[in-house]
């Protein structure tokens, strides 16, 4: 049964229900002007209008006593703005300020490392395209800097990044930026034998060959390039940032163009395979060439010293013969006749006999056996002069 339909004699009105004791229960209009009364007596008026000034006057003492301090983090730095003009930087820690808004504090993370990625297409030296994949890692050095020196500190240092690397990147040639310098194989240098020293024979240099650590350095030269340029260029602008790192994540030509890059990747590996081959045939077969030619200079020499200590010694012998002709010339003739003749004959199956038969020879075995005509018998007189009998 609803509260207000008749024959309830007002027992189901909650507004109207009477109390226990016989009366009527008060009502929310007479709550509320207990309420005004009791406010008005705190305020010292009659009216309600002192109890709102008491509420008012709690609550600015409550603001002010709530926003005279602030907090800074280990991690942050906190900008004290009074009258929205700088007046101090607080480190981390409990500090007191003047309330709001005669002092406002900005927060700013000095020591989180903030990165950003990007990428940008350009014109290397000799007019390519190239596609380059980098990331930036900086921090807060300067708070006041940071926030009012530029509009947007972050998209300030993506434009300048992006300008540090076209700069650096585009100064140099694709080659330069793809690959490294070590591919580049210079030809070996002979030094070509002097008078004085004929077994001198230089040994090619050695053959260099590209690594991925000498591209690594060239990659490492060209950040190092490319950060040193944006940070001049956030110092010119007060930007309050320093730049920790820059990386290239990625350098490749574009898409369109990639295939036939691979193409000529592959063609100066093959290049680079060839010349490696070539030099380690160079390395095993010119030392085997420099030590025959050493050899055979070493040979040449000790015939020349040979030859010419035979010379010397001919022509010495010749001395003394002449020497002993001028003394004695028959005996010195007949002499040298006999020895040339022993000389000549030596190796031939004949008897050579000068005592005109007075003396007995005994023929060897050989001289016996063998044929008549070749037994022909020879023999001289003291003048040398020869006779066939």
């Amino acid at each position: 049964m609803a509260w207000n339909e008749p024959g309830d004699n007002g027992q189901r009105n909650p507004w109207g229900r009477k109390s226990p004791g016989g009366g009527k229960s008060p009502n929310l209009d007479q709550l509320l002007k207990n309420v005004r009364s009791r406010l008005g007596r705190l305020g010292g008026g009659s009216g309600g209008s002192g109890g709102v000034i008491i509420i008012v006057l709690a609550l600015l003492i409550a603001w002010m006593l709530l926003s005279s301090y602030t907090i800074i983090n280990t991690s942050q730095s906190g900008v004290v703005l009074r009258f929205g003009q700088y007046s101090r930087t607080l480190g981390p820690g409990f500090h007191f300020k003047l309330p709001a808004p005669v002092e406002t504090v900005s927060k700013v993370e000095t020591t989180r490392v903030r990165a950003m990625v990007d990428q940008v297409r350009m014109l290397t030296s000799d007019e390519n395209i190239i596609a380059v994949n980098f990331n930036v890692q900086y921090q807060v050095s300067d708070p006041r800097k940071y926030l009012f020196s530029t509009n947007d500190p972050d998209d300030t240092l993506k434009q300048a990044a992006e300008a540090a690397v076209r700069s650096v990147v585009g100064a140099h040639s694709m080659d330069d930026i793809l690959t490294s310098p070590g591919e580049d194989v210079a030809a070996a240098a002979v030094v070509p034998a002097s008078a004085t020293s004929v077994a001198s024979v230089a040994r090619p240099a050695p053959a260099p060959v590209a690594s991925k650590a000498s591209g690594d350095q060239d990659r490492v030269t060209l950040q190092q390039q490319t950060r040193e340029t944006l940070q001049r260029t956030l110092d010119s602008y007060d930007a309050g940032l320093v730049v920790t790192d820059v990386s290239f994540q990625n350098v490749s030509p574009p898409d369109e163009v990639k295939a036939a890059f691979d193409d000529v990747n592959a063609a100066r590996e093959d290049k680079q395979s060839a010349v490696n081959k070539a030099y380690a045939y160079a390395n095993q077969v010119i030392p085997q060439a420099t030590g025959e030619a050493s050899r055979i200079i070493a040979r040449a020499e000790g015939d020349k010293a040979e030859r010419v200590a035979r010379a010397t010694g001919d022509a010495e012998r010749f001395n003394l013969l002449l020497k002993e002709y001028k003394t004695a010339p028959a005996v010195t003739r007949q002499r040298l006749w006999l020895e040339t003749m022993e000389e000549v004959m030596a190796r031939n199956a004949k008897v050579v006999d000068g005592s005109n038969g007075r003396n007995i020879i005994n023929l060897p075995g050989a001289a016996l056996s063998a044929p008549v005509s070749a037994g022909v018998s020879v023999t001289g007189d003291a003048n040398g002069r020869e006779k066939q009998p």
